[in-house]
């Protein structure tokens, strides 16, 4: 069993930036990963960084948002910079283990003037 604990959201506006991080109970040795979900629409894929530090990205974040991990912190981290308002959604961190996918409880980011 892993918990997941995000947090850094919060309300900022456009073209400003937020750091979330997001804390697991244990040593995770998979992929982590990074989901958004606005209101009305899908969990989408945000980020994903391997244990040895491979990234990936959403075309849409790609050159504003940098996903890094700490392993010895057990934490992941996603900064965001050049915000938009499109980039509000509640922000998801998952962690892939060998027996199954877990979920955080998720945090909100608002970008609004």
């Amino acid at each position: 069993q892993v918990q997941l604990v995000e947090s850094g959201g919060g309300l900022v506006q456009p073209g400003g930036s937020l750091r979330l991080s997001c804390a697991a109970s244990r040593s995770i040795f998979g992929v982590m990963y990074w989901y958004r979900q606005a209101p009305g629409k899908q969990r989408d894929l945000v980020a994903s960084i391997t244990y040895g530090g491979t990234t990936n990205y959403a075309d849409s974040v790609k050159g504003r948002f940098t996903i890094s991990r700490d392993n010895a912190k057990n934490t992941v981290y996603l900064q965001m910079n050049s915000l938009k308002s499109e980039d509000t959604a509640i922000y998801y961190c998952k962690a892939r283990t060998p027996t199954s996918d877990y979920w955080g409880q998720g945090t909100q980011v608002t970008v609004s003037s």
